[in-house]
């Protein structure tokens, strides 16, 4: 039999077609298969653990599929000891069957760093090195001092505290500064138009401290807070030029975009 009459004979076309029918089905089944072990377009909601206990939180995204991982360990005085503070994946993401949820939790106890030397350096150094440890500046206060701008103590709710003392992180501390007796008055700063970020650095770096801080009823959320703008301050820049250093500012808050206008017209008009 020629070569072009076994290509067109039955037997061929038979063969043929079966072989087809055998290579689709393979490809079926692997394509299937694939979608079993991968899951494919199987997903499930990631559930809010924050504020959960471990035990609580494990057992929640158990009933989600899903699995719970501790990573890291904070801090923070408004969450329950061994309670999570954070997630990733977020809450009501959509992630795959057995994905790890890592967690933050808070720890028992908050971490205390060792106080570094302060004093016997300028106020400006001091500042960078509270800073940089996760400390902050609450109040500065000055006394007079043939050494202007060095920093002479410092205090922790009006006890004095000394360099090797064991503080929490992100307490907050006092500093008294030397000041030469002719030199006791600063510039007080426009604050309008400045988040509180921006006004507690512009504040100390011209020698003084924040006051009372008073948020409108446009701060509804976290996120208003960090967003909220000055509108008003006590002293009133337009009227008080100079101040004693160490004075308080008072300052008001707002995300009224109007009340922000009119602020800054009032001031430099």
């Amino acid at each position: 039999m020629s070569l072009r009459k076994f290509i067109i004979s039955r037997a061929f076309l038979m063969h043929l077609s079966i072989a087809i029918v055998v290579v689709a089905l393979l490809f079926f089944a692997t394509f299937k298969s694939l979608q079993l072990y991968t899951q494919h377009g199987i997903s499930y909601s990631v559930p809010a653990l924050t504020g959960l206990q471990l035990d609580e939180a494990t057992e929640s995204a158990g009933a989600n599929k899903l699995r719970v991982e501790v990573i890291d360990s904070v801090y923070n005085k408004n969450f329950e000891p061994g309670s999570v503070v954070d997630q990733l994946p977020l809450a009501n993401s959509r992630v795959k069957a057995n994905r790890v949820i890592k967690l933050t939790i808070n720890s028992n106890e908050p971490e205390k760093i060792t106080l570094p030397r302060l004093t016997d350096i300028s106020y400006r150094q001091a500042q960078v090195l509270i800073e940089s440890i996760g400390l902050q500046v609450i109040n500065t206060y000055y006394q007079p001092s043939e050494y202007t701008d060095l920093v002479l103590s410092v205090m922790q709710d009006s006890v004095e505290i000394f360099e090797g003392d064991k503080i929490i992180k992100g307490s907050g501390i006092d500093l008294v500064v030397g000041r030469s007796q002719g030199n006791m008055r600063t510039t007080l700063p426009n604050l309008t138009g400045f988040t509180l970020d921006e006004a507690r650095s512009t504040v100390a770096d011209a020698l003084l401290n924040m006051g009372a801080v008073i948020y409108d009823n446009t701060i509804k959320t976290g996120e208003d807070s960090i967003n909220a703008r000055i509108w008003k301050q006590l002293p009133n820049p337009k009227f008080t030029k100079q101040i004693e250093m160490g004075s308080s500012v008072d300052i008001w808050l707002t995300t009224d975009t109007v009340m922000i206008n009119d602020a800054y017209e009032r001031t430099y008009r």
